[in-house]
């Protein structure tokens, strides 16, 4: 049997009847909310699937090109600073140069003794010893930032060690104000306040529980004689379970509907008062719905490598995935290009002079706004 669609649960104002409530409309509201990210959940699973597939297939070959295209700028750009003499600028940007390439490779998890060694010929420090003072200061950054005693540096050798931490560190820090909250109990109007609070709550998961108990009472398997009655209601009970322990007041409505233990019209003639619970625990399920969606693009973010503030839609990851393509193929015509022009040292020097100028331009462009 399938699920009725979420509209079926729509409250429609009769024709010569009064308008909706605000309860009313906000049930409605937020059952179309949850069913349009349910959509979108389900539409990320099927995209993420298709992307992988196309990353390995057509990004994955252009990522090595690129990886090893930077590993052969980085040997060319120690080549050309024992071959010619450059002005002291010039040698200083082309030092840079070949640090950012060797470093970016580093980072990136590439295992290179070769480049390695190249790091520490022109950074005078191996690269394990740059990374750690770099995690260092980031880690003095993050302790102004938010207040919080980090520990010692011991064991900090990378930036995910640091993440780490800090996040053990805003989770215990969270943990300590809430055990502050609590032990310090509430008074007054606050005290009313939290009162009100946790009588909502009581007869929200009340509300809840009354619909699981009609459902258990109408499919219990045990209370059925038919044999293949008994299989279906055995598979509806399961579903009716896993309902009731998600808190998922959609799917027990749904439930109900689909075994007509109710009707549409039984929404729209519920009280305010009853309407006033289902919100609540809609709008529980609404916010646990965006927190796996949250999670969800996040996962996808760290997987295939996007900012985290990159905006994202499950139908538009194929036009991104070509929009990738064609910037790394440009990254890739440019890196041959450099290579070429590096064995030319008067056009090495004039692409030198504009690549500081374009660092300059990026160091104050701010001031422009």
């Amino acid at each position: 049997m399938s699920v009725p669609a979420a509209h079926t649960l729509q409250i429609v104002p009769a024709a010569d009847g009064p308008t909706l409530s605000p309860q009313q409309k906000k049930f409605n509201t937020r059952i179309k909310q949850i069913e349009q990210l349910r959509q979108k959940l389900l539409d990320w699973e099927t995209s993420i699937a298709t992307f992988r597939t196309a990353h390995g297939e057509i990004l994955r070959p252009l990522q090595e090109a690129l990886l090893a295209g930077q590993r052969r700028w980085a040997h060319a750009l120690d080549v050309a600073l024992d071959r010619h003499p450059w002005s002291k600028t010039d040698r200083g940007t082309l030092r840079e140069l070949l640090l950012e390439a060797v470093g970016g490779l580093l980072e990136g998890g590439l295992d290179d003794e070769p480049l390695k060694a190249l790091f520490e010929k022109y950074a005078d420090v191996d690269f394990e010893a740059a990374q750690r003072e770099n995690v260092l200061a980031l880690k003095d950054m993050a302790e102004a930032m938010t207040g919080l005693d980090l520990g010692d540096d011991d064991g900090l050798e990378s930036e995910e060690a640091l993440l780490q931490r800090l996040r053990q560190g805003m989770s215990e820090h969270t943990e300590a104000q809430e055990a502050e909250r609590i032990a310090r109990p509430p008074k007054g109007r606050q005290a009313a306040a939290q009162a009100r609070r946790e009588d909502e709550d009581r007869r929200a998961t009340q509300s809840v529980r009354e619909i699981y108990r009609k459902l258990a009472s109408a499919l219990h398997p045990d209370r059925e004689t038919d044999p293949k009655q008994r299989d279906v209601k055995t598979a509806m009970m399961q579903r009716v379970n896993q309902a009731y322990e998600a808190n998922n007041l959609l799917a027990l409505l749904e439930l109900q509907l689909q075994i007509e233990q109710i009707d549409a019209s039984h929404i729209a003639n519920a009280g305010e008062e009853r309407l006033k619970y289902y919100n609540k625990v809609l709008g529980e399920q609404l916010d646990e719905l965006k927190a796996e969606l949250q999670h969800i693009e996040m996962g996808f973010c760290m997987e295939f490598g996007f900012g985290p503030g990159a905006t994202l839609s499950p139908g538009k990851l194929g036009a991104l995935l070509q929009r990738v393509r064609l910037d790394w193929e440009s990254d890739l015509a440019e890196q041959h290009t450099e290579l070429r022009m590096v064995e030319d040292v008067a056009a090495t020097k004039r692409w030198l002079k504009r690549q500081r100028k374009r660092w300059q331009d990026d160091d104050f462009g701010f001031d422009l706004f």
